[in-house]
């Protein structure tokens, strides 16, 4: 009997007295009726299946067998296996009279091997479990080339079963649905120039900051100040039909300290603003006037970190139920309090597209719009299409304009007029798809490109412009798509117009972008020689609308700086002031506080008082204005009080000047050389 069956019988025997042979599974009688009744007893080292089972000591083992018995067998205890059958076999070999000697001497080497015992548990489950017979071993092979087999077909259909399934998930979520790992750009750079080239060293210094509290729009860095509460916070204003309102508040200290930022911007001088974030390193509104001066003097690695950290302080102040993901979260643009977030987000979107990181900047342009779909205070529709098209995000904006369109009638912005078509003719690109999706592509890419240079033809010869694309002789000679199509458009059609072009033409390089839209050129040009009505019903729609463009697309050309579309902008949006940290507020505003009124100085000082003022601050010389209209009584009386005031104010001039007398030499003949 080998030494490891030998081992388990002491096992055995050490939590029973006195077991008998039947136990022991040692009893002929009762072996052979096993193999009259059932399956072959297997050898004692590994039975798992026989009666064996009702003599095991520990309970535990058997779940413990039990749960293991799915498990795939490891290379140790494949070696374990074949050592087990060695032994059987050598055991095998042996007398009846050999086991019952060794039997009768269990007793006096258990006390020896109960250590040994102890210390393997874990190696007898294991051979318990690899002995099998060979009929076993065959069913087990055969049911694993099954596998195999059915994990290499799943295999070479796992490319499209993937993106059929992506496809899947992506329609059922909701239309402005935003992840999480989706706003950090790093993930984005990651997948286009790899970890190790994207972090570098920034792993053991992130790990070293424990007091940095983990936010999702920004990642703080080691360089801001430590955070503190800066006295903004986030109230749940309203809950409606599942969408929930939220508004921003500032608390006193805070008002405080925004009437002292209102102070250092009349100044003109960014040196108190700067003055001013020294003291209150996480005020807003100063993080977003500061950054525009920086990126004014071309710092823009300082404006990127000054809005970041604008985004980190009001993350911070996040009300525990508001999400960024589900869509159903609002904020009141109508409320100073909740713009400076609109800004700040718009802003980073602007670097990160700058960065080269369009998908980051598209997740945040949806997280815009999520916040006031209706409204849209910052006009982001003017924005999505470029970025959806910078990112390949194709099927999302043609979803949006299925969508959409019924409602918001998209098709009348020349953005998604132009932009819409395009995504259909790249996705009619794309080898994966299927031919009848390919083919659907194509010929909904042909039509609304059609119907876009119908409705909008001054978009052509500007788009030809900007790519270096010199037109063809029927195409420049025709009067549709010449100089009168651009003169003729009113001035809120120019600015969409010209804002579109100037930000996408580089999309329009591609020379197979190129020939197609030539081809549906030639096809409208066809349809205008025709007469068709489709051309005079545009013109028609063309002259009635655009009349004069809403306050939030002024707002989102000036945010956006493009000089072709801010050269277009109306005279009553250049001549006033614009600050960057509320620029064009909206006019039906929801003040919740107001600025106190400051102490206004007479406007007809004299230079001697102006120049006394500037010595003296609390110096007036015309004092209290007077109220009563009785100004021709008092005028003797005021004449006397000023000059009085005036000669009080020169005594206690006069009185503080100290004169330093020269110092005294008390050698004057000297002693030392002078060189």
């Amino acid at each position: 009997m080998s030494r490891r069956a030998l081992r388990r019988l002491r096992g055995e025997q050490r939590g029973q007295e006195e077991p008998g042979l039947g136990e022991l599974g040692l009893d002929p009688a009762s072996g052979s009726q096993r193999g009259r009744d059932g399956p072959p007893a297997a050898a004692p080292g590994g039975g798992r299946h026989g009666p064996v089972r009702s003599g095991v000591s520990n309970r535990f083992e058997l779940i413990t067998a039990e749960e293991s018995e799915d498990e795939p067998p490891s290379g140790e205890e494949r070696a374990d296996a074949r050592l087990g059958e060695r032994d059987a076999a050598e055991g095998s070999n042996e007398g009846a009279g050999a086991e019952e000697a060794e039997g009768n001497g269990e007793e006096a080497e258990q006390p020896d091997q109960t250590p040994v015992l102890s210390n393997k548990p874990r190696k007898k489950k294991k051979k318990r479990k690899t002995k099998k017979t060979s009929a076993g071993e065959t069913l087990e092979d055969n049911d694993l080339e099954d596998i195999d087999s059915l994990l290499e077909k799943i295999e070479d259909t796992n490319g499209l079963s993937q993106q059929t399934q992506s496809r899947i998930i992506a329609d059922s979520r909701p239309l402005l649905y935003v992840e999480h790992r989706n706003l950090n750009p790093e993930n984005e750079l990651k997948r286009y120039f790899g970890a190790r080239a994207v972090l570098g060293d920034q792993r053991p210094r992130q790990r070293q900051r424990q007091y940095v509290r983990s936010t999702w729009l920004t990642a703080p860095k080691n360089t801001w100040p430590r955070y503190s509460k800066t006295g903004i916070a986030m109230q749940l204003v309203d809950t409606r039909r599942g969408v929930q309102y939220f508004t921003f508040e500032h608390h006193r200290e805070y008002q405080q300290v925004q009437f002292k930022f209102l102070d250092a911007v009349e100044s003109m001088d960014p040196n108190n603003i700067v003055l001013l974030l020294q003291m209150n390193p996480y005020h807003v509104d100063s993080l977003l006037q500061l950054s525009d001066v920086c990126r004014m003097q071309e710092d823009q690695e300082m404006a990127r970190d000054l809005i970041e950290r604008a985004l980190y302080s009001l993350e911070c102040a996040f009300h525990p139920v508001f999400s960024l993901t589900s869509g159903t979260c609002r904020l009141d643009y109508r409320r100073p309090e909740n713009r400076a977030f609109f800004l700040a987000l718009f802003k980073h979107l602007m670097f990160l597209e700058k960065r080269g990181c369009p998908r980051t900047a598209l997740e945040f342009c949806k997280l815009i719009l999520s916040l006031d779909p209706e409204n849209d205070p910052l006009c982001v529709l003017l924005l999505i299409d470029f970025l959806s098209l910078r990112a390949r995000e194709y099927t999302f904006l043609t979803r949006m304009f299925q969508e959409w369109e019924s409602h918001r009638n998209l098709s009348q912005l020349p953005n998604f007029a132009f932009s819409v078509p395009l995504a259909y003719f790249f996705l009619s690109q794309q080898e994966e798809r299927s031919e009848l999706e390919l083919s659907q592509a194509r010929e909904r890419a042909a039509q609304l490109i059609q119907l876009a240079l119908i409705m909008f033809p001054s978009v052509l010869m500007p788009l030809l412009d900007h790519c270096s694309v010199q037109p063809d002789a029927r195409v420049a000679s025709h009067s549709f798509f010449g100089l009168n199509a651009q003169i003729s458009q009113p001035p809120a059609l120019n600015q969409l117009t010209s804002l579109y072009v100037g930000r996408t033409h580089s999309l329009w390089k591609d020379p197979a972008v190129m020939a197609w839209l030539e081809t549906n050129v030639h096809e409208v040009l066809r349809m205008v020689d025709a007469r068709d009505p489709l051309v005079e019903e545009s013109e028609h729609k063309r002259k009635m609308r655009y009349q004069s463009a809403p306050r939030n697309i002024y707002r989102h050309i000036i945010l956006s700086e493009m000089k072709e579309a801010t050269a277009a902008l109306p005279l009553e949006v250049t001549s006033q002031p614009v600050m960057g940290f509320d620029p064009l507020p909206p006019l039906d505003s929801i003040v919740s506080y107001t600025r106190p009124e400051r102490t206004n100085h007479p406007s007809n000082e004299s230079t001697l008082s102006l120049f006394f003022r500037s010595l003296l601050p609390n110096f007036n010389l015309q004092g209290d204005i007077r109220h009563d209209g009785d100004e021709e009584a008092g005028a003797g009386q005021d004449l006397n009080q000023g000059v009085n005031r005036l000669m009080a104010a020169m005594r206690d001039m006069l009185a503080n000047i100290q004169f330093q007398e020269p110092p005294r030499d008390d050698n004057p003949e000297g002693d030392g050389d002078w060189d």
